[in-house]
């Protein structure tokens, strides 16, 4: 039951977001469920005993390739779904618990957690663009034969 509230709010957020970016009307409901795919995987992963970078490159990375094939299937620029996908995913809280640390004076506390929710966000940016590369590489390999250029 808690899984199924976290995969609905995210699917709200996302389309939240998605309205904020005044994403066309049309999109918004593919916008929904690339946030709560990514998050379902996300949540998926951790209760797998995967660490939040490790979870956070991964679910990143698949935002980015259902950003992509989405993208292509309805015509709109892929950042239309792969801004909405991603904010579920964002460290806020963990960035937020570093602050308070550092407020609170601990700041052993304050440094391990900031690293960790840089790290987190540094996985988010490498996900896309690895999916981004990745799609490149493969739109690149469509277009030649083993043998040499297509005529």
């Amino acid at each position: 039951m808690d899984m199924i509230v976290k995969l609905l709010t995210n699917f709200v957020v996302s389309g939240a977001f998605a309205v904020i970016f005044n994403v066309p009307k049309k999109n918004i409901l593919q916008c929904c469920i690339v946030g709560m795919v990514g998050r379902l995987l996300h949540s998926s992963l951790m209760n797998h005993d995967y660490d939040t970078v490790q979870a956070t490159l991964i679910a990143s990375f698949s935002v980015g390739v259902i950003s992509r094939i989405f993208a292509k299937t309805y015509k709109v620029p892929v950042i239309v779904f792969s801004i909405s996908g991603i904010l579920p995913l964002v460290p806020g809280g963990l960035a937020f618990e570093a602050t308070r640390n550092f407020v609170e004076d601990n700041y052993n506390l304050g440094i391990q957690i900031a690293v960790k929710a840089s790290m987190t966000a540094g996985a988010i940016a490498v996900g896309l663009v690895l999916s981004e590369a990745i799609m490149q590489i493969i739109k690149i390999r469509k277009k030649f034969h083993l043998n040499g250029f297509r005529k």
